[in-house]
């Protein structure tokens, strides 16, 4: 080879060896899908792309724990060992440079072809830059694999981003259902991507305690199992005796939450431990109950379900409750370092306190008038002993009852009444009401849900949440310090359900207590959380896709005898598609835009569409029309006011309720019987009737016993045509069930229907009979 062209290979060598690759994207803002939403974002042109040479800049060891996400991702998908180092080439790096100027957990973020640069005062600040980035990259950084194909490429931006609050918290229950270390530092991770920095244990409740007491080991040999009765409905469980052995439980031992804590300060996430008092501790007074008041208190069994009202609480009148409770929290304190420790203070029933003697003499002493200033008196004391440790006391909004504790922050859950009066006095709020806050509550149509506590709180409803509400002034909103999600685990068994319900409700929760409020847009939010969807897949985590479902609503019109039936999913301008009658849906099936009208016996199928494609589940329903629609209908004995449907013709009007019992379709009766008799007006012919119930044995709705239908010329005799007869069966789930009658025909102008009530629960409550439909054929 001549010189010449040894000259060429070396020039075109250093050539290609000092290249930096170029973008070749064009990127629009319809790329970026950052979520909770930056408060200022300016997109340039250009981008950077990560090679297996991107550098990543370090100034000291605790950034290199900061960047570790970033550096294992690369590595799952590309093979790539990105190296720390602590100097900056001249390019193709990324760089973290200290910021004393941010306010705390602020960053800004500056993407050039040639280089990425994150400002911030904290290692939060890095640590959320990082979390931007990650979103920027292609969804595919988020597998578990090695992907092929990919350009590792982000826009070039400048992002200026701070938190709106400092308190933005989960709240996950151990003590229902146990939930381990390795999910609960699984959920620490996914709080950190959603920029959230606080996650509230409860670890103690009435059904199981779980964190490890060196001092009273009985805490977690007796209080942190119960007898296994999971196959019942949360709250028809059997009562259970003292001494009975448990084997459903578990705990956390200190040394493992030591672990938890340590790895949740590295995301930049407080944990908060909450150890409830006076009430909600049966498992701690099942293990020792000279904690109960009175001399010799009667002993008890840890609960494996529902508790109502909770009467076995802490004595506040003997000093050694004190002095457990002071020696339980000295533990917990060495434990976490949080700033806060929760005490609850929530669903005390002072049924006992009022005549146990050492409470009586205590109110006596201390001069307190009634119950809830001697809860007062208990809450005050606590605080004064957490306050000495250098910490702060957190409870729920109950703790205002008697007196609120000097320095106490209030947890706002029975609406935002609480957190209004709290601030109003000077203390510090966390805002978390249960009708935007609680995610144990159903999330989308409920025939269509795993089974739940109660309550609607879909996605929509959880952005709508904000935690400055109307009437509070300048300085009360001072004292709001965030909000928080709670996931009371009565009805999650385990970590797939847990997730299930908590994603992707937190990202609506997280950009509410993220973001600025005037950028907050359900229609932007609604198009960014579907790509989220697809990071949480190839992160294997079982979302709800619940948004997406369809539900209906339906009108009944009993002059023209038609129904009016509306369909609807979460998001604005769905694609949805629609079937009548037996016709297979499909792309070309029609699209949906007003509300269908019905006046026959019509089946209807509908479907979500994205991007021309079926997409989720597929809605089916069934609009009945029988012989008893619009016909007039009597009640021997007059439905309760709770549960009034749409009026007396809720039983004739061809809609049917669904597993939610507050859907209003449900005529319901209280530990009575039904009696109800429709009016065909001419003489018509019949062979079937059925009537539509419902059972959840949770709230204590149950099937009726017996069934039995007459029929009439004059309304005045009746010939009984059929009975069916059905013993009380344990049903741990809400189930529908028409009890369908069916005999030789036979002409008649009247219809009654009875049902008898169950009449008396297995656990000695009360019973509903629910009721929704009289079918005549």
């Amino acid at each position: 080879m001549s010189q010449k062209a040894h000259l060429l290979v070396f020039i075109l060598t250093i050539t290609l060896v000092g290249c930096q690759p170029k973008s070749t994207k064009v990127f629009t803002e319809d790329d970026i899908t950052i979520l909770p939403k930056p408060k200022e974002l300016q997109l340039n042109s250009g981008g950077f792309l990560f090679t297996e040479n991107t550098k990543l800049i370090v100034s000291k060891d605790s950034q290199k724990e900061v960047f570790q996400f970033i550096k294992n991702a690369f590595k799952n998908v590309s093979g790539w060992d990105l190296e720390f180092v602590e100097s900056a080439p001249s390019k193709n790096y990324i760089q973290l440079n200290l910021d004393d100027t941010l306010p705390d957990e602020a960053y800004t973020l500056a993407v050039t072809s040639n280089h990425i640069t994150i400002k911030a005062k904290d290692n939060a600040g890095f640590l959320y830059g990082l979390e931007t980035i990650r979103q920027l990259l292609p969804e595919s950084i988020e597998s578990k694999s090695i992907v092929n194909g990919v350009n590792w490429e982000i826009p070039n931006i400048s992002v200026n981003d701070e938190p709106r609050f400092k308190w933005r918290g989960l709240m996950l229950d151990l003590s229902r259902h146990f939930f381990d270390k390795e999910y609960i530092k699984s959920t620490i991770d996914q709080l950190a991507a959603h920029k959230m920095n606080v996650l509230h244990l409860h670890l103690v409740d009435d059904q199981g305690w779980r964190i490890e007491i060196k001092k009273y080991p009985k805490l977690t040999d007796v209080g942190a199992w119960r007898v296994d009765q999971e196959d019942l409905h949360w709250n028809s469980r059997l009562s259970v005796k003292a001494g009975e052995k448990g084997k459903y439980g578990g705990f956390l031992t200190q040394e493992e939450l030591k672990e938890i804590v340590a790895y949740a300060a590295s995301k930049n996430v407080e944990v908060i431990p909450e150890i409830e008092m006076p009430a909600h501790v049966t498992s701690a007074v099942a293990a020792y109950p000279e904690l109960m008041c009175f001399d010799n208190p009667e002993p008890v069994g840890v609960p494996s379900g529902g508790v109502w009202p909770i009467t076995d609480i802490y004595c506040a009148g003997k000093e050694s409750t004190f002095e457990f409770l002071e020696n339980v929290l000295i533990e917990v304190m060495e434990i976490f370092p949080s700033k806060y420790i929760h005490i609850g203070g929530d669903e005390a029933t002072k049924t006992n306190w009022k005549i146990c003697p050492h409470c009586k003499k205590r109110m006596k002493n201390e001069k307190l008038h009634d119950v809830e200033e001697l809860q007062s008196y208990f809450i005050k004391r606590m605080e004064k002993f957490i306050n000495t440790h250098g910490k702060k006391l957190v409870g729920w909004d109950e703790i205002l009852e008697g007196g609120l504790a000097p320095d106490a922050t209030v947890m706002s859950w029975r609406g935002v009444k609480g957190g209004l009066e709290a601030a109003s006095q000077g203390h510090d709020v966390v805002m978390t009401p249960g009708s935007h806050c609680y995610f144990d509550h159903y999330q989308g149509p409920q025939d269509d849900e795993p089974l739940a506590i109660g309550g609607y709180t879909p996605l929509s409803k959880v952005y709508e949440f904000d935690p400055v509400v109307e009437g509070m002034s300048e300085e009360d909103a001072a004292h709001v310090l965030g909000g928080q999600a709670n996931l009371w685990s009565e009805y999650i068994p385990t970590p797939e359900h847990s997730q299930y319900m908590i994603y992707p409700r937190i990202a609506a929760l997280a950009e509410t207590v993220w973001s600025p409020k005037e950028s907050r847009d359900w229609g932007d939010f609604s198009n960014r959380v579907k790509h989220l969807f697809k990071r949480y897949e190839l992160q294997g985590i079982n979302y709800a896709q619940s948004a997406y479902l369809i539900s209906k609503s339906t009108e009944a019109n009993l002059d023209t005898k038609t129904i009016t039936l509306s369909l609807q999913n979460e998001f604005p301008k769905a694609d949805i598609r629609y079937v009548l009658g037996e016709g297979e849906l499909n792309d070309d099936s029609k699209k949906y835009s007003t509300p269908i009208k019905i006046n026959s016996t019509t089946n209807i199928k509908a479907g979500l569409f994205l991007d021309g494609k079926l997409s989720g589940k597929v809605f089916k329903d069934t609009i009945v029309f029988h012989k008893a629609v619009a016909h007039p209908i009597e009640y021997i004995k007059k439905y309760s006011d709770s549960y009034q449907g749409v009026g007396p013709y809720t039983l004739t009007n061809a809609v049917r309720g669904t597993t939610n019992f507050h859907d209003g379709q449900w005529l319901a009766w209280l530990d009575d019987d039904m009696e109800a008799i429709v009016e065909l007006g001419e003489e018509k012919t019949i062979s079937q009737v059925a009537l539509g119930t419902m059972e959840n044995q949770g709230p204590g709705i149950y099937f009726p016993t017996k069934v039995e239908v007459l029929i009439s010329m004059d309304g005045k005799v009746f010939e009984t045509v059929g009975t069916i007869e059905r013993a009380y069966v344990k049903n741990g789930n809400p189930v529908l069930k028409d009890f369908a009658i069916s005999f030789e025909e036979r002409n008649t102008k009247y219809v009654k229907v009875k049902a008898t009530n169950l009449k008396k629960a297995p656990n000695g409550g009360g019973t509903w009979l629910f009721v929704d439909e009289i079918v005549i054929k």
